[in-house]
């Protein structure tokens, strides 16, 4: 009788010991399926957004580079850039953006004269921001010179495009990054070597 009561309570312990490792691996798993679903929802809000009559959706064709047609499972930030042209307009870097042969791409483009164009579906990833490419939307703005500062026309309008893809992403308006700070690449370039004035650009979104 001992020997059959004793391997009882040993089963009965490695089962009480069992229940610790199986709450743990029911709570990861709750986690990643909130985690998911959470991923899913947002990536229909920007699926189907409605656009502000102030953007201009010129989607370029999907050409394997630079739109792949790969959607992304999450957005967590917003990416801020500049084109490397300066003097440029933002249609004609659309235009560039939707060669067969161009290895680049970004969500938005905003003109000098403040005008928005979407170039990439919200759900789809650029070719912008490199690693990040798998989780942020991605803003290009043109600049008139080689200082890469801003028009006032085009800084109001990514202002406002910035504040309003925080929102319809679902995500805090200080969740605001450069390309500079993914790669150490000087991009914006004015944001970058001014750096008060990205803290003010920053403060702008978030009071907008």
């Amino acid at each position: 009788m001992y020997p059959q009561r004793t391997r009882a309570r040993a089963r009965s312990r490695r089962r009480r010991r069992r229940w610790p490792l199986f709450l743990l691996v029911f709570a990861i798993a709750l986690c990643a399926l909130g985690a998911s679903q959470l991923g899913f929802g947002q990536m229909h809000r920007l699926k189907t957004a409605d656009l502000p009559d102030w953007v201009d959706q010129q989607i370029i064709p999907v050409n394997g580079a630079a739109r792949r047609g790969e959607t992304m499972r999450r957005v967590t930030d917003i990416a801020i850039h500049y084109v490397g042209n300066p003097g440029t307009s933002a249609q004609a870097n659309r235009n560039y953006f939707a060669q067969p042969d161009t290895q680049v791409s970004a969500h938005f483009l905003i003109g000098l004269e403040g005008e928005v164009i979407q170039c990439i579906p919200l759900n789809e990833k650029s070719s912008a921001t490199n690693d990040r490419n798998r989780d942020t939307i991605s803003i290009e703005v043109c600049h008139p010179d080689a200082t890469g500062q801003f028009t006032q026309a085009s800084y109001d309008a990514l202002v406002r495009l910035t504040a309003w893809l925080c929102d319809t992403a679902g995500i805090g308006r200080d969740q605001v990054i450069r390309h500079y700070d993914v790669t150490g690449k000087l991009c914006p370039l004015y944001f970058v070597e001014h750096e008060e004035a990205w803290t003010q650009f920053l403060a702008d979104v978030a009071a907008y």
